[in-house]
C-alpha cells in the first residue's frame, strides 16, 4: 500500500508521462528516447514519470531519480481495456522496479473475465505492498477503484471509453467530485495542456497532476498551433 515517502514525494507536484507508441516520430523500437524526455523532465521540476512499457520503467529508472508509474499498453480485441490489463503484465513492471503501477479500473468487460475489484484483489495476493494507480474514465468508476483497495485513482481516460464520451477536458468537474466522495488520492491526469489548468485541478484538490502531449508529444503540440493558425 501507499508508503509516507512516496506520498510526500508526489503531493501537489507535476508528473510528466513519458510515451511514444508504434507510428509516432519519438518512438524507437530499440529505446533510449524517453530517458531523454524523463532527465529534461526532472531537471525542469518534475517530481514524477510516467511511462509505458517494462523497457522504459527500466531506462527510465536508470537515467532519473524520479518516482516511476509504469504501465503496459496492448489491444485485447474485442476487449477494450489496454493499460496493464493482465496480471502477467503487472509480473514485468514490478520486475524492472516500477514504484508505482497503473491499471485500467474502467467498468468494462476484460480479457481476464475479472471485475477491476477482482483485478485488484488478484494483485494484492501476489504483490501486497504494491502502490496501485487506477485509471479511471467515470466518477462511478473512481469510487469503485477506490472501494477496491487501490492507492491512487487517476482520471487519466475520461473522455476516451464509451462511457465517457464528450466528457470536457480536461476533466475538473471529475477532479473535483472524486476528491469530494473519496478519501483516497485523486490524481489528475487527461487532457490537461497548460500551466493554469494544471493548476486549477490542484486548487480543486487533486493530490498531483500528471501532464503528457503538452509537454512530451511534439507531434500533438504542433498540430494544436496547425490547427489554431488555419
Amino acid at each position: 500500500m501507499t508508503n509516507p515517502r512516496l506520498i510526500d514525494r508526489l503531493r501537489g507536484g507535476l508528473i510528466v508521462s513519458c510515451q511514444a507508441l508504434p507510428g509516432e516520430p519519438l518512438f524507437a523500437a530499440g529505446g533510449g528516447v524517453m530517458p531523454l524526455f524523463a532527465m529534461a523532465a526532472e531537471q525542469g521540476g518534475a517530481v514524477g514519470i510516467r511511462c509505458n512499457s517494462a523497457r522504459d520503467v527500466l531506462e527510465i529508472k536508470a537515467a532519473v531519480g524520479l518516482p516511476v508509474i509504469g504501465l503496459i499498453k496492448h489491444q485485447y480485441l474485442p476487449y477494450e481495456p489496454y493499460i496493464t490489463a493482465t496480471m502477467t503484465q503487472v509480473q514485468a513492471l514490478v520486475a524492472v522496479g516500477a514504484d508505482i503501477v497503473a491499471v485500467d479500473c474502467t467498468l468494462r468487460e476484460r480479457v481476464d473475465k475479472l471485475s477491476p475489484a477482482g483485478f485488484i484483489a488478484q494483485i494484492r495476493a501476489a504483490f501486497p505492498n504494491l502502490v496501485l494507480m487506477a485509471d479511471v474514465a467515470t466518477l462511478k468508476e473512481g469510487l469503485a477503484a477506490a472501494e477496491s483497495g487501490v492507492d491512487f485513482v487517476g482520471t487519466t481516460l475520461s473522455g476516451y471509453t464509451p462511457q465517457s464520451r464528450g466528457a470536457p477536458g480536461p476533466n475538473f468537474s471529475l477532479v473535483e467530485q472524486l476528491v469530494a466522495r473519496t478519501a483516497v488520492p485523486v490524481i489528475a491526469e487527461g487532457r490537461i495542456r497548460t500551466p493554469l489548468q494544471a493548476r486549477q485541478m490542484i486548487d480543486l484538490g487533486a493530490f498531483c497532476v500528471v501532464v503528457g502531449g503538452a509537454i512530451t508529444r511534439p507531434l500533438e503540440i504542433t498540430t494544436d498551433f496547425v490547427t489554431a493558425l488555419a
